[in-house]
């Protein structure tokens, strides 16, 4: 606290001195102008008052030059002090020796005197011993020594000035106490500010500790998972007793539970990474709505709720495929946590949109829940982590869509009640409206498939499943042993399949790269990676490669692989 009001008193001194040496200049030379003091004494004291003024702003630069340390205030002060000391000694001087004359002279000297001792104030009352050794000596001496003056004038003005050099100094203290509580409270913002800034720090590392983790433990988790769906595809084709099959299907169940699970986890990331891709087009919202109704209807009516859909004729332009992500999204929300009455989707059109409105007469959310619910991982009413309730990442991934689409997302919620969510999407024209091109899987053809991957379960996983499927399977752990085993090979591969991320920092792309080298010949090629990390992804994107990620379901794979070989096929 004394360190803080020591540098405010520096941080303060040069105008005050200089205008009190201004004023001294002036009072010397009217004075001696008036006849009222002689040249040498008045050269002497405003050479004196100047000189004090001087040491003041040397000290000042010395103190700005030298930032001290917080614990050598004293030292500083005390120098300070001894300063205003002398100048306070030189300003109480004044109205008894400068001036020759009765007392309406020396009253005038007395007038600058206060008006120094006022301007005092602001300047020196940061640190009070300094203000009082310049204040008390420059005020006191007079007033005392005319108390006993004979001038019944003089007397009477010394009882005022006196009253005055009280006052004077009552307002010194309140201006210090004022002082210190605001560099209390500065010192506490600083302190505050320090604080959240270190909270902030602990909070963005303990952010990319989580992303760092999630990537690391997804990629991991996802390598035993992939190779497990493709040895469970492969075993399809083997003949096994109906038990068997049935256990099958229910280990088949659990993957598509996982893969969903880590999908969402993707979808975070490639909406982090940048890497979603928008493709507007018109497209007449009523059948769009009830297909996601008609699928909604199954587990509505599994908990005895009605859902009901409000048809639109209008169209609208946005990306159809995202836009259904979004709103079944919403619609399953309202489902799951609804737990009697109905759900209702319909549209309004407000302010030229369409506006896509998913209600329900469910649990609602509190005011205090409202942003919460779109942050990654939260769930309200879900402290135990039940997994059959999602991750918590379904409505992050909307206010992501919806931000990406630029189609406005807005929540209406009474607790107890029901929520409302609404989307708002451009309304297309009515003579808009084009064909969309319908995906369609080539021929199954057959080859020789280059499979790379450091995992050797996922290898023997894929040999499997892809001879079954007629395919002629080499495999190999990285880009050198794969051009060793294509050595002995008499035909280049039809299609390679590779990891993202390999061992020693090699990459897929790299081993796509290197095999069409090798061969001079763009070979179809796919990445099958299980990495969630935003830049890897963004740069898996960037390479203009088929992208699939792990677990793939092995209709998936199988459709890629056909239309891959099948546009090779065909060029």
């Amino acid at each position: 606290m004394a360190a803080e009001q020591v540098a405010t008193l520096f941080s303060h001194v040069a105008f005050g001195v200089l205008a009190a040496t201004a004023g001294a200049a002036i009072l010397g030379g009217t004075l001696w102008w008036l006849g009222l003091t002689q040249f040498r004494t008045g050269m002497f004291w405003t050479g004196y008052i100047a000189l004090c003024a001087l040491a003041h702003i040397l000290l000042q630069r010395s103190y700005s030059r030298a930032r001290p340390a917080t614990s050598d205030w004293q030292a500083w002060g005390m120098g300070f002090t001894a300063i205003a000391l002398a100048e306070g000694l030189g300003w109480g001087w004044a109205p008894l020796y400068l001036v020759s004359g009765g007392f309406e002279v020396r009253l005038l000297a007395m007038m600058v005197v206060f008006g120094v001792a006022a301007g005092a104030i602001p300047a020196f009352s940061a640190y009070l011993p300094a203000f009082f050794a310049i204040f008390l000596p420059a005020t006191l001496p007079y007033a005392l020594v005319s108390l006993g003056a004979t001038d019944p004038l003089a007397q009477a003005s010394s009882l005022l000035m006196l009253v005055f050099i009280v006052a004077l100094a009552i307002l010194s203290v309140g201006t210090n106490r004022t002082l210190k509580d605001n560099v209390r409270l500065r010192i506490a913002t600083q302190r505050m500010a320090e604080e959240l800034r270190r909270q902030k720090e602990i909070v963005e590392q303990a952010s990319l500790a989580k992303s760092t983790f999630l990537a690391a433990a997804s990629h991991d988790l996802r390598q035993p998972i992939h190779a497990l769906g493709l040895f469970v595809g492969a075993l399809r084709a083997v003949e096994i007793p109906q038990p068997g099959r049935r256990l099958i299907e229910q280990i088949e169940a659990s993957l598509i539970a996982m893969d969903g699970l880590f999908s969402a986890l993707l979808d975070i990331s490639r909406l982090d990474a940048g890497v979603v891709e928008v493709q507007k087009r018109p497209f007449e919202i009523a059948p769009f709505l009830a297909r996601i109704c008609r699928d909604a209807r199954l587990d509505a009516e599994a908990k005895g709720l009605t859902v009901t859909c409000v048809h639109s004729g209008r169209l609208v332009d946005t990306d159809p495929v995202l836009l259904e992500r979004i709103v079944r999204n919403l619609v399953s929300n309202a489902v799951r946590y609804t737990d009697r009455g109905r759900v209702l989707i319909g549209c309004r059109i407000r302010h030229r949109q369409l506006s896509i409105e998913v209600c329900d007469t469910g649990r609602g959310i509190a005011e205090r829940d409202r942003e919460k619910i779109f942050q990654e991982y939260f769930q309200v009413g879900n402290p135990e982590r039940d997994r059959t309730k999602g991750l918590g990442l379904g409505l992050a991934i909307v206010r992501r869509l919806a931000t990406l689409l630029d189609c406005p997302l807005s929540l209406r919620s009474v607790p107890g009640k029901g929520s409302c969510f609404s989307i708002s999407v451009p309304l297309a024209a009515p003579d808009a409206l084009a064909t969309s091109d319908q995906y369609e899987m080539g021929p199954l053809a057959t080859g020789l498939v280059l499979v790379v991957d450091d995992e050797i379960a996922i290898r023997q996983a894929m040999a499997s499943l892809l001879g079954g499927w007629g395919h002629q399977v080499v495999a190999a752990s990285s880009g050198d042993e794969a051009i060793r085993h294509m050595a002995n090979c008499p035909k280049k591969p039809d299609l390679i399949i590779s990891d993202l991320r390999l061992r020693d920092q090699e990459t897929g792309i790299e081993v796509i790269e290197r095999m069409r080298a090798e061969y001079n010949d763009t070979i179809p090629a796919m990445l099958i990676t299980g990495d969630t990390s935003a830049a890897r992804i963004s740069d898996a994107q960037k390479s203009g490669l088929l992208v699939l990620h792990k677990p793939v379901p092995n209709g998936k794979l199988r459709a890629a692989i056909a239309n891959l070989m099948h546009k090779a096929g065909s060029a």
